[in-house]
């Protein structure tokens, strides 16, 4: 006899008065933040737990989630980072040999507030018309003029700086300690997979906490830094531009992601702006302007770098764009051996693309040793 499932009743609140009635999944309480929507298939997973996705309730695109349950190995951090999840239908059952439970439990396991039953294609339609906003979850709330009023203390994510709750509170080490290139890894929010990357390419890495002055970084003796992806606006982040900084002056190998592609060119004095709904998904078309070759990139991001600024710039290059938009996807310094791209070459979830860069990246190191 299959089980019997109570429903309880949720409810999505949108900044714009905007109101969905659905059902609640996973823990029964309230969750807020800013709305954004993921264009991929698959790969819920290390969606769920990229630390990019601090401080936002995400909308799966795909019909269904669930379906292949999860697995302990196909996460991208230590826990799930979005603050909510909107769904169109829910899979109790899962039907993959591999995984070790289902999506219901992992929700409930890492406290995360859901709801279903929801008209994702339109909510979907209406962030695109409307743009990125704030929204709130409940399961445990039912009055819409209390969520009004709960809804109207989250902050705006513009000039919201999230690094620090997502990065390492100490630094630590991945990969071998004998190999011949030691790289100094800035965590903004990095991904698991991209120090996967790195270390299978043969260096040995010390991941440092956000704030981590370029003079502790460099007792490390590194041959080149990597900054890593993370949450929130670039622009607040001071610290890590002056980072940056620093490293260009020491003429380091820098290879940047999504937000360590924003504050190179901050460093650079390129500004960014907040995007009308960002880019979020693992189907993105970008060209690379060297070799005129497309590919299908992985990417989170809701800032982006200000053309305009670039086609002024003596010293910084554009490399990449993206295919539906034309925003910047990738930029180089000409005078210098750093290079960064907007969107998350290690690809998980995704086609593997964009993992040239890293051979890229590891080719400059050599090339500056």
């Amino acid at each position: 006899m299959p089980q019997t499932r109570s429903i309880q009743p949720a409810i999505l609140l949108l900044d714009d008065g905007t109101v969905y009635q659905g059902k609640a999944f996973g823990k029964i309480g309230t969750a807020a933040g800013e709305l954004c929507f993921n264009t991929g298939m698959t790969g819920y997973q290390e969606v769920f737990t990229d630390p990019s996705y601090k401080g936002q309730v995400l909308i799966m695109n795909n019909c269904y989630i669930g379906n292949y349950g999860v697995k302990k190995d196909d996460v991208e951090s230590d826990s799930v980072k979005i603050s909510g999840l909107i769904c169109k239908n829910i899979a109790y059952n899962y039907s993959r040999q591999m995984a070790d439970g289902s999506l219901e439990k992992f929700l409930v396991e890492n406290n995360l507030v859901a709801i279903y039953d929801v008209d994702t294609r339109a909510l979907v339609a209406h962030i695109r018309s409307k743009g990125a906003m704030n929204c709130i979850i409940s399961s445990e709330i039912l009055d819409v003029d209390q969520l009004k009023a709960e809804l109207k203390k989250v902050p705006s994510m513009e000039g919201l700086a999230l690094c620090a709750e997502v990065s390492t509170k100490e630094a630590y080490n991945v990969g071998d300690p004998a190999a011949d290139i030691r790289i100094a890894v800035l965590d903004n929010g990095v991904k698991r997979n991209m120090l996967k990357c790195l270390s299978e390419k043969g260096a040995y890495l010390q991941v440092f906490p956000t704030d981590t002055p370029f003079e502790e970084c460099e007792k490390f003796k590194p041959n080149a830094y990597f900054i890593s992806n993370g949450p929130g606006d670039p622009a607040p982040l001071k610290y890590a531009v002056d980072t940056v900084k620093k490293i260009l002056n020491a003429n380091k190998p820098m290879f940047g992601i999504c937000l360590g592609h924003q504050l190179l060119a901050l460093a650079n004095d390129i500004p960014t702006y907040k995007m009308h709904h960002g880019h979020r998904g693992l189907n993105h078309p970008v060209k690379n302007l060297a070799t005129g070759r497309c590919e299908i990139t992985t990417q989170n991001h809701g800032f982006a770098v200000d053309p305009k600024a670039i086609a002024a710039s003596q010293t910084v290059e554009v490399t990449h764009v993206n295919l539906n938009d034309s925003s910047i996807e990738g930029i180089r310094i000409k005078n210098k051996p750093a290079f960064s791209v907007q969107y998350h070459p290690e690809s998980t979830p995704g086609p593997y693309d964009s993992r040239y860069l890293f051979d890229d990246f590891f080719n400059m190191i050599k090339e500056n040793m």
